[in-house]
């Protein structure tokens, strides 16, 4: 896991895994460094990540006030309850449908949970973070997370791209990737958010104004490299992503043909 420090109020911790036949996909977790700080997301899910070691190398995670949720799919939630032990004044931050899925597999301790929908602040001491609900998503419990004081826009799955090589997944800019970002973030609208192309492109459009709307200093996707001076070329994508052509998966006869290539 690489950490990166983008601005004194973002640090993110990059990880990856590898996807077969689409690429390196990101997987990133962010602490906001606010008066009370906030970690959000928490990783993989794998066995062999040691999310909390990591993250004790940004901050203490004692000291940690708020986990944001953005959504419980098992790429998010990885080291979320670890993290709760270690930090017993953190509230998790979640909606209510997130909360019920988590709740499919886990105990949650509703007493720590704080529901937040789009369009509701929270108070982290020196700021308010706003909910919003990113144009692009593949969990109904999706809630991205704008600082309204630092301008940083935390879009979840949204904006994603899988890219090529780990060096790339895990870079501290999403412009490491130039060559091809605009090709993989639309092979990730295909793959991550289906229901794109079954939607009124109109209707669709007036949910990435508001978006587009908050002006973000930077973008930081749950599985794109920080993106900073990218807000034009990323809303024009999703903007696009109707366009988009639908994905197929490999099927059987592709797993065996994938499976012959590997070594016994």
């Amino acid at each position: 896991m690489n950490i990166h420090s983008i601005t004194p109020d973002v640090t993110v911790l990059s990880d990856f895994i590898e996807v077969p036949s689409l690429g390196f996909l990101p997987v990133n977790t962010y602490v906001l460094h606010a008066a009370e700080p906030v970690v959000i997301d928490t990783g993989l899910s794998n066995a062999d990540k040691d999310f909390l070691g990591a993250l004790s190398r940004v901050i203490d995670p004692a000291d940690v006030r708020w986990v944001w949720l953005t959504h419980p799919d098992r790429d998010h939630t990885g080291g979320l309850w670890r993290l709760l032990d270690a930090a017993p004044q953190a509230r998790l931050v979640s909606s209510f449908i997130g909360v019920g899925l988590l709740s499919c597999q886990w105990n949650i301790p509703m007493d720590r949970v704080y529901l937040l929908n789009p369009g509701q602040r929270l108070g982290v001491g020196d700021r308010d973070l706003i909910g919003f609900r990113p144009p692009l998503f593949d969990n109904p419990a999706t809630v991205g997370v704008f600082d309204t004081r630092s301008g940083a826009l935390f879009s979840s799955d949204c904006f994603g791209a899988p890219l090529s090589s780990a060096e790339l997944a895990t870079a501290p800019d999403a412009q490491a990737a130039e060559a091809e970002l605009t090709a993989a973030q639309r092979l990730w609208v295909a793959v991550d958010s289906p229901w794109i192309h079954l939607v009124d492109a109109e209707k669709y459009s007036a949910t990435v104004d508001p978006v587009r709307g908050l002006d973000p200093s930077g973008i930081y996707s749950t599985h794109l490299p920080p993106a900073r001076g990218l807000n034009e070329r990323l809303f024009d994508l999703a903007d696009a992503a109707p366009e988009v052509p639908a994905f197929v998966g490999p099927d059987q006869r592709e797993l065996e043909a994938m499976l012959a290539t590997l070594q016994p």
